[in-house]
Formats: structure tokens, C-alpha cells, sequence
């Protein structure tokens, strides 16, 4: 992996882990993917890092060529998995379209924490993720991707955004080396 370094401000954005998502059919199982994303946020807040959880309640409008899904039915398809053990200081985010970025208050909200430098996990790689880190990439923040904490419903299309988009928008790593930097990151912060 080529993740060089991590910024003073960097917050963890968690895309869709939600009950209606981790139910789908994913190249990679699932709960490791949660509990990959689970120590991530975990160690940001013990770092005092902001940490975003995004979930998806509804379809950006306008046509595409695919079939559109109808509304989900239950209640419960937009709660954020109860792994990530979401905290009274985690960011909320809603969204209603691929990206996280997309008519939230993402933007402020990192803006507002001085973040310099964005690490993406989620469900699924090649849309909610890459998008959001499209977005985050077009708007200037350093992009790092946690690619073992991701998944997507495409193996093929998982394996594109890994290898083809995101060297474009940032630097990738595993779980361990994120949790590697952010250790030695405390070490040479004074307290």
C-alpha cells in the first residue's frame, strides 16, 4: 500500500454501513469489513479525530438506464450498524445520493474542524466510497482509503476502484498500517 502519512486533522468517514446495505450480496464478507471500520472509528476518537458515519436514505433523482429501485419498505434500512458503536461526538451524515458531499453539511463540517485529510471506508467501493472520495479529492482535502474496511456488490468493480481510480485520488492502505500511523502520530504529538 502507499499511504505516506497522515495529517494532524484527519477525520474518518464511514460510508453506509447500514442494516439495509450489509445485507446485500458483497464480494467480500461483511462483518469484516464492520469490523474493520469499528476500529478505525474507534481509534480516531480515542485520538480525539472527528469521525463522520454516513448513511444513504433515499436516490438522487434523474434517469439512468438502470432499473430503479423502489423506496425501501423498512424502517430500520437506514440505521447505521450498531458495530460502529456510534458516539454522542460522531458526525451524522444523511445523504440522498452517492456521494457524501452531495447537499450535506459535510464540507463545513470538516472545514469547521480545520481536517486537512479525509480516510474512506464503506459499502460499496465503487459508489458511495469513490464518489465521496471524488468529491473530497475535487475539493482539496488528502484522500486516504482503507481498502480492507470496504467492499463492494461487484468483485470486478471493487477491484477497479482499488487498482484504477483511487491511486488518482489519494493513497490506499490496510486497517493495520492506518492504525500503525495513528499510533506513531501520538507518539510524536505532545499532549
Amino acid at each position: 500500500m502507499s499511504l505516506s502519512t497522515l495529517d494532524p486533522k484527519t477525520a474518518l468517514i464511514v460510508i453506509d454501513l447500514q442494516q439495509g446495505v450489509a445485507v446485500l450480496p458483497t464480494a467480500h464478507p461483511v462483518p469484516i469489513v464492520v469490523t474493520h471500520a469499528a476500529r478505525l472509528a474507534d481509534a480516531f476518537r480515542a485520538r480525539g479525530l472527528p469521525v463522520v458515519l454516513v448513511n444513504v436514505a433515499g436516490f438522487a433523482p434523474g434517469r439512468n438506464e438502470q432499473p430503479r429501485r423502489s423506496a425501501p419498505q423498512d424502517p430500520n434500512w437506514s440505521t447505521l450498524l450498531s458495530e460502529l458503536g456510534a458516539q454522542a461526538g460522531d458526525h451524522l451524515v444523511t445523504k440522498r445520493s452517492w456521494g457524501a458531499f452531495t447537499g450535506t453539511d459535510l464540507e463545513d463540517y470538516l472545514r469547521r474542524w480545520g481536517v486537512t485529510q479525509v480516510v474512506l471506508c464503506g459499502i460499496a467501493t465503487s459508489i458511495g466510497v469513490e464518489s465521496t472520495a471524488r468529491q473530497a479529492h475535487e475539493l482539496g482535502f488528502n484522500v486516504a482509503l482503507a481498502v480492507d474496511a470496504m467492499t463492494d456488490v461487484s468483485g470486478e468493480a471493487h477491484t477497479n476502484s482499488v487498482q484504477r481510480i483511487f491511486p488518482r485520488l489519494g493513497e490506499t492502505a490496510t486497517t493495520r498500517e492506518l492504525l500503525d500511523l495513528l499510533r506513531a502520530s501520538a507518539k510524536r504529538t505532545p499532549a
